[in-house]
């Protein structure tokens, strides 16, 4: 499975003076004689400048926030949480570049919102950055006269990263993508533990209702999973989580399960009941003998594919997570199927309808879905698709199978 940033991973897009001459090349007029040209990194405008790649409608904090916070509009939140989680991806870039403070990328990405760094989540294994902790920055913003934080704006966001295709990360990366895929659980992960202490540590600092974790890809598998560990300790921080993976053999194991205990059932409806009577001669009656489907059946044969053997004591209701998925991801789109009930679906430009609540009282989530048609799968696993211009998306209220599954019994799988 490849989980991966398609606007940071799929190329080393460092621009090399042999680069610039080609782009020197192809966008003036041909001469006789073609001179060597070198121009700087900050002149030939990076791909991943926010000034060029960012969002182009999203304004900083400004004083007029006081009275009405931009942050209560659910769409600028999402698109500062995307921001944030682009922050976290140039972050490891950077690192890798060697680039200083004076020509960083990853800054320019949470200084507009006022925000400001406070911790860099780093794998032992490798020494590369997978997340980042971005708390409110008040000198900046009393620069800017906005005196007091505006309501809605999270006091610290935990940001992770998903996938980099690069040599330096890439080992890394992909082993935890094979732990989710095999396991369909990443607690086994040095990052997960990592960034559980770093999102705990927040949340007893500013408050739960003060903090969020926001995540892409792989990222936001972990975000998903630190969240509910968070949440079992009666801790329920705001999540965000952008393209979350959908695929792996645990849910596939369930699925044949789900799919085999179904047609035994079919069968065994079939057959004569446990105490129906049996006519044999006349009026005479027996009773059937128990069928061999009888009692706990197929399905308490494979209890930790339906989730049945634990039972989470704690209330997860409050805790309701925002999933947003593009249709055309095959890696994410299996949260979209649906639970046995029927769907409703209503076009939600602001994201501002209800959370979809499971029949299941403790699975609840959020779940916004894009919809473009046919895509390539690099666009549709973007993180650029979330803050751009006019999206539109579609409020999926109906119980999600995956989103059911996931918060009852997470760590069923060990």
């Amino acid at each position: 499975m490849l989980m991966a940033n398609c606007g940071a991973v799929e190329e080393d897009m460092t621009e090399t003076e042999s680069e610039v001459m080609l782009m020197a090349a192809t966008t003036t007029p041909a001469t006789p004689k073609t001179k060597r040209v070198v121009v700087k990194e900050d002149d030939a405008h990076h791909p991943y400048a926010f000034h060029v790649s960012g969002p182009r409608n999203v304004a900083s904090p400004n004083w007029r926030d006081l009275i009405s916070s931009s942050w209560k509009d659910p769409n600028y939140k999402r698109t500062v949480m995307a921001c944030f989680i682009q922050a976290a991806y140039l972050l490891e870039l950077d690192r890798q570049e060697n680039r200083n403070a004076q020509n960083a990328l990853a800054p320019k990405w949470w200084i507009p919102f006022k925000y400001k760094l406070s911790q860099t989540l780093i794998d032992e294994r490798d020494g590369s950055i997978f997340g980042a902790v971005l708390e409110w920055d008040r000198a900046a913003a009393m620069s800017d006269l906005v005196v007091i934080r505006p309501s809605g704006a999270p006091k610290a966001v935990l940001a992770l990263r998903g996938t980099i295709l690069k040599s330096l990360t890439m080992r890394r990366d992909i082993e935890d993508d094979l732990r989710f895929l095999a396991w369909e659980s990443l607690k086994g992960s040095v990052r997960f533990s990592v960034a559980l202490e770093a999102l705990q540590s927040v949340a007893k600092r500013y408050g739960s209702s003060n903090v969020c974790v926001v995540g892409h890809s792989l990222g936001a598998g972990f975000a998903l999973q630190v969240g509910k560990a968070l949440a079992k300790e009666g801790l329920f921080v705001d999540a965000h989580l952008f393209n979350p993976p959908s695929v792996s053999l645990a849910m596939s194991l369930r699925n044949i399960g789900e799919k085999a205990g179904f047609a035994w059932r079919r069968l065994m409806s079939m057959l004569p009941q446990k105490n129906e009577p049996l006519i044999l001669d006349g009026n005479e009656a027996e009773t059937a003998p128990p069928s061999p489907g009888s009692g706990s059946g197929f399905r308490n044969w494979v209890p930790s594919f339906y989730g049945q053997n634990q039972k989470s004591s704690v209330d997860l209701r409050k805790w309701v997570p925002h999933l947003y998925v593009n249709d055309s991801d095959y890696i994410c789109c299996h949260y979209t199927e649906q639970d046995g009930v029927n769907e409703k679906r209503e076009v939600n430009n602001k994201e501002n309808s209800s959370p979809a609540v499971n029949t299941i009282p403790q699975a609840a989530a959020k779940l916004f879905v894009m919809s473009k048609g046919k895509q390539k799968f690099l666009e549709a696993h973007g993180l650029e698709q979330w803050w751009s211009d006019n999206l539109e998306l579609q409020s999926a209220i109906h119980s999600s199978r995956l989103i059911s599954q996931q918060l009852k019994s997470l760590y069923s799988i060990k």
